[in-house]
């Protein structure tokens, strides 16, 4: 992927009409699981997140540190998570996701470079505030990734302009406040914080944390341009579910967000 890859297919995507699916998948959580990435995208993913393990995983509830810790108690390494990202036929833009620690031991520039070596597009990194992620962005933007920042329900609308405003491929707008996990329901925090959003900026505004099912998906597409999904198809894959599975779970994500039924895939 070239530099600013993922702002543009994503802007091309939500101009051609279409509600944005980002669903995640833990790197190395199986050996297969590079199966699962391609099978998301040929069931509708606009883009994937892939999660990079860490053994301390601070913004992830149970189910995503669950599947990191699978992952790295198989011998995964972010060096073999990129190896098998190189060798995958994935025509969507990927968005790595993992924490500052590894950013940091890499060296910024080094690490932004392995993931575009790699076809990575965008990084995501949740421990790494505002004040303290100026360097990282440029080193990254140098090294083609874009730096998704993200925006929680509780954050003042002068913060929430400078996190919009600095934030490339999409703002990610946390739906409630705490970790990540399934959820009964959505919380009304999570229209709002796309309200919000919306209101200060044209890049695509997607919502994530505690997006569960197909129907809370499209109800938060009401306002957003349009969701990430993690820990309700995490979960069916540490259940046993494999690539069949977590297509069909996108591809009801895919027709809820399009207005179609939204039933069916795991919760």
């Amino acid at each position: 992927m070239s530099a600013g890859s993922l702002e543009a297919a994503l802007r091309s995507r939500r101009s051609a009409g279409a509600k944005l699916v980002v669903p995640y998948v833990t790197g190395g959580l199986s050996d297969d699981w590079t199966d699962v990435l391609a099978a998301v995208v040929d069931a509708g993913a606009d883009a994937v997140e892939v999660g990079i393990p860490f053994s301390d995983p601070v913004m992830d509830g149970p189910t995503i540190q669950s599947a990191s810790a699978r992952a790295l108690a198989r011998g995964t390494t972010p060096a073999s998570i990129l190896a098998d990202l190189r060798r995958a036929p994935v025509n969507v833009p990927l968005v790595a996701m993992t924490y500052y620690n590894l950013v940091y031991r890499s060296g910024h520039l080094r690490f932004a470079r392995s993931l575009a070596a790699a076809g990575v597009a965008g990084a995501i990194i949740p421990d790494l505030p505002l004040e303290e992620s100026a360097t990282w962005e440029t080193e990254a933007a140098e090294g083609g990734i874009e730096t998704v920042l993200l925006a929680a329900p509780v954050t003042p609308d002068d913060r929430l302009a400078a996190i919009a405003g600095r934030s490339r491929g999409f703002v990610y707008g946390v739906s409630r406040m705490g970790t990540t996990g399934e959820r009964v329901r959505l919380a009304d925090s999570a229209r709002i914080m796309a309200r919000r959003l919306k209101a200060v900026t044209d890049r695509p505004v997607l919502i994530g944390f505690g997006i569960s099912t197909p129907e809370q998906a499209a109800e938060v597409c009401a306002e957003a341009d349009g969701v990430v999904v993690a820990s309700a198809l995490v979960r069916s894959l540490l259940d046993g579910g494999g690539p069949t599975e977590a297509a069909a779970f996108v591809a009801a994500l895919r027709r809820a967000v399009d207005g179609g039924a939204g039933t069916g895939g795991a919760g």
